[in-house]
């Protein structure tokens, strides 16, 4: 399977996925522990893939998006975007409906 073929799995078996560095635990970068704290704040249900322990996800997913970027979040098999973006859709309540929307 290739790269672009196990973004695809990871996203349609979760409903949101959040591509970062580290752990939700343990994130490894600023960014990364912020988006955790936005979606704890929402509440979610979410998987991570840890892209530095895994270098073909971590090129893989910039190709798979055409975003630069890390961390990415997925809600339902859309890209939603990075930290600056999802904290711009949670300050305007959209995040959290989002997010909703994917839990039931």
């Amino acid at each position: 399977m290739n790269v672009q073929d196990r973004i695809k799995q990871q996203i349609s078996e979760n409903s949101i996925v959040l591509y970062m560095k580290g752990s939700p635990q343990f994130p490894q970068c600023g960014f990364s522990g912020k988006s955790v704290q936005l979606l704890q704040a929402c509440g979610a249900k979410f998987a991570s893939v840890d892209i530095l322990a895994d270098p073909e996800i971590r090129e893989g997913i910039k190709q798979f998006s055409n975003w630069p970027t890390i961390p990415q979040l997925y809600i339902k098999g859309q890209f939603i975007g990075g930290c600056d973006i999802m904290t711009e859709l949670y300050q305007n309540g959209e995040l959290q409906k989002l997010i909703a929307g994917a839990q039931h």
